[in-house]
C-alpha cells in the first residue's frame, strides 16, 4: 500500500482511553446497576425479548476480574454505511483482547452481517490492524446492509458462531444494525449458546443517542468535514458576491448534521426538518424562510448567501409526506400496471388520476424533475429513496418562482443566481478527528471488556465525553432498554428509537436565538480543516451540539 504522509503520521497516534481502561485489564470489572427498562411498549418488548429484557446497566470499575484473562475468540461485524473511526473500534477490540491474553483471536466477518450468515471471515492480526489505525473507512473487513431476519439466517449465524468457536460477536452499526444485534443476542440465549453479542453505536447522522449514549461515533468527524466545505463555499460566496449556495446534507431521519454545521458556519438559512413537521408547515411556508433572507439581503446589495437543507426535509413537510404516502400506496397496489407504461407523461397521468385532490394539486405544483424522482423505483422497504430526490433543487426552483412573483409586485429588486451541492459520501470515510479516534478506540476496548465479562445484549457506552478522555466513563447499556415498537411492513417490529432534534433542547434553542441575525449577516464562521496536531483546545474539542447538550444536562442534574 502507498501511504500518504498523513496516513503514516496517524498510524503513530496513540488514542486516549478512560482511566479505568489504562491499567491491567484483569483489574476491570463490570458493576451492575438497577434494571434498565424501555420507556414505551414494555409488555410487548418483554415478550419479544424474554431472556434479555430488564438487564441492568453496567459501569466498568476497578475490581478483580481474573476470568477476563481467558483466551477468547471474538468476531466483529461492520454494518451499514461507513462512519469515521470504525477501524479504531476494531483496533480497540483487538488491543483489549490481546492485552488480556495474547492467545486470543479476533475474526472479521466480511461485508457486514451477511458475512456471519455465510461464514465469510478473515483473521485480524497485529500487522493488519496497524495498517488501519486512526484512518477512515470500513475497508479493513468491509461493510454491508444485510439484515439477519429469517429463521434460516439466524440459524446460519449461530452455526457460523459455533463452527468458529466464538465467545462473542461485536456488531458495529446504527439503530437498525443494533436492533439486529439485540435480536441475535436473544436468539443465541434462547438456543442456550454462551455467545455474547455486544453492539457499538455508529452513525454519522447522530440519531443514535440517549442518556447513556451521548453521541454516535463518526458524527464529530463528518460534521467537521462538511463544515470545512460549507465554510469554504461561504467564503467564496462572500468573495464573488453573485451566488446563493443551496447545500443538502446527509440526515434522512434527523437534522442533527445540519444543525451542527449551522453552529460551525453560521449560514443565512438552515432548515430543521423536525421544526417544520412540528409546526405543520406547508412547502410554501418552508420556502418563505429562504425567500425572506434573500429579499432582506438583496436590499443591502448582498445577492449571495448559504442555505443548509437536511436530506430528509421533504418527508417532514406534512403535505408532502402525505403525498408520498399516497404515491407509495398506489405504486404498491398497481405496480405492474404502472411499470407497463413507458413514458413520464403516462406515469404522471396514471398517478394523478388516483391521487386525492390536494395531493394532485401539490404534485402538479412541483418541478418536473422532482415529480419524476418521486415516481422512481422504491427501496426494498417500499419507501421513496429520499437521498436521490434533489431537494436542494426543489427549494431553488420554488424560491425562483416566489422571487419572480415578488419582483412583479415590486417587492424584490435583487438578482438571484445559485449553485446547488449535496454533501454526503464526502464525510463518511474521512480520517477520524482526535475525538472520534479516541472515542472509537474506547468504545472498542469497552466492547471487549463487556464481552469478556460474559455480558450479552449490551451496547458499548462511553460517557462524560466533554471532559478529558481520562475522565470518560465506560460501561454498557442494555439494547432492549432503548427500543420501542414501530409499524414496519404491516406489522409491529421492535426497533431502537431514533433520536431526533429536540425542539425544547439546548442546541435547537441556541440555534433559534441566533438564526434571525444570521439571515441578514455575511459574518460566516470559517472552521477550516480538521486539526490533528496542536493544543487540545484545537484538536480535541467535541461538537457544539454535544457541548450544549452536556452543559444543559449538568444544570438539570
Amino acid at each position: 500500500m502507498d501511504f500518504s504522509p498523513l496516513q503514516s503520521a496517524r498510524f503513530a497516534y496513540a488514542p486516549k482511553l478512560p482511566a479505568i481502561l489504562r491499567g491491567s485489564i484483569d483489574k476491570v470489572t463490570a458493576v451492575k446497576g438497577s434494571a434498565a427498562e424501555p420507556e414505551e411498549d414494555r409488555d410487548r418488548l418483554r415478550s419479544t425479548f424474554p431472556r434479555t429484557y430488564g438487564l441492568p446497566a453496567v459501569t466498568l470499575s476497578a475490581g478483580d476480574n481474573p476470568g477476563i484473562r481467558k483466551a477468547m475468540k471474538i468476531g466483529v461485524i461492520l454494518s451499514g454505511g461507513p462512519a469515521p473511526g470504525g477501524h479504531n473500534v476494531i483496533a480497540g477490540i483487538f488491543d483489549g483482547l490481546k492485552s488480556a491474553n495474547p492467545a486470543s483471536t479476533l475474526y472479521g466477518f466480511r461485508g457486514g452481517p451477511g458475512g456471519l450468515v455465510d461464514d465469510k471471515f478473515m483473521d485480524i492480526d497485529a500487522s493488519l490492524v496497524d495498517r488501519y489505525r486512526n484512518t477512515g473507512g470500513f475497508d479493513l473487513i468491509g461493510s454491508g446492509r444485510t439484515k439477519i431476519e429469517t429463521p434460516e439466517q439466524f440459524e446460519a449465524a449461530l452455526e457460523t458462531a459455533k463452527r468458529r468457536k466464538l465467545d462473542a460477536v461485536v456488531v458495529v452499526g446504527g439503530d437498525d444494525s443494533n436492533t439486529n444485534a439485540a435480536l441475535l443476542a436473544e436468539f443465541f440465549a434462547a438456543k442456550g449458546a454462551p455467545i455474547a453479542v455486544v453492539g457499538v453505536p455508529k452513525t454519522i447522522d447522530g440519531d443514535l443517542k440517549n442518556e447513556a449514549i451521548e453521541t454516535s461515533f463518526g458524527f464529530d468527524t463528518a460534521t467537521k468535514v462538511y463544515s470545512e466545505l460549507i465554510g469554504n463555499i461561504a467564503r467564496d460566496a462572500a468573495s464573488s458576491r453573485k451566488y446563493w449556495h443551496f447545500i443538502k446534507l446527509m440526515g434522512r431521519s434527523a437534522s442533527h448534521i445540519a444543525l451542527e454545521c449551522a453552529f460551525q458556519t453560521r449560514p443565512n438559512v438552515c432548515l430543521i426538518s423536525e421544526e417544520i413537521e412540528a409546526q405543520k408547515m406547508s412547502l410554501g411556508q418552508v420556502i418563505d424562510q429562504v425567500v425572506r433572507s434573500v429579499v432582506i439581503r438583496a436590499e443591502k446589495g448582498e445577492n449571495f448567501g448559504v442555505v443548509l437543507i437536511p436530506e430528509g426535509l421533504i418527508e417532514f413537510v406534512p403535505e408532502v409526506k402525505f403525498l408520498i404516502g399516497e404515491i407509495n400506496d398506489i405504486l404498491s397496489a398497481k405496480e405492474h400496471e404502472f411499470k407497463a407504461l413507458s413514458s413520464f407523461v403516462d406515469h404522471k397521468a396514471f398517478i394523478l388520476e388516483r391521487l386525492t385532490e390536494p395531493s394532485a394539486a401539490l404534485f402538479e405544483s412541483l418541478p418536473q424533475g422532482i415529480q419524476e424522482q418521486l415516481l422512481w423505483d422504491r427501496d426494498p422497504h417500499g419507501n421513496v429513496q429520499v437521498s436521490r430526490i434533489e431537494t436542494e433543487k426543489l427549494v431553488v426552483e420554488m424560491t425562483k418562482l416566489r422571487l419572480k412573483d415578488l419582483g412583479l409586485a415590486g417587492a424584490y429588486r435583487g438578482k438571484f443566481d445559485y449553485q446547488t451541492h449535496f454533501f454526503g459520501y464526502e464525510g463518511r470515510c474521512g480520517f477520524p478527528s482526535n475525538f472520534d479516534a479516541d472515542y472509537c478506540y474506547s468504545l472498542g476496548y469497552t466492547a471487549f471488556a463487556l464481552a469478556a465479562s460474559g455480558l450479552t445484549g449490551y451496547l458499548s457506552s462511553v460517557r462524560n465525553l466533554t471532559a478529558p478522555a481520562e475522565a470518560w466513563i465506560a460501561g454498557g447499556v442494555p439494547l432492549v432498554s432503548m427500543m420501542n415498537m414501530e409499524r414496519r411492513h404491516g406489522s409491529d417490529k421492535p426497533v431502537i428509537k431514533k433520536a431526533l432534534v429536540e425542539l425544547d433542547g439546548a442546541p435547537f434553542k441556541e440555534f433559534a436565538s441566533m438564526r434571525a441575525s444570521w439571515a441578514e449577516s455575511s459574518d460566516y464562521r470559517l472552521p477550516g480543516g480538521i486539526q490533528y496536531f496542536g493544543p487540545p483546545e484545537l484538536t480535541d474539542k467535541p461538537t457544539a451540539t454535544l457541548l450544549l447538550e452536556r452543559a444543559a444536562a449538568r444544570k438539570q442534574g
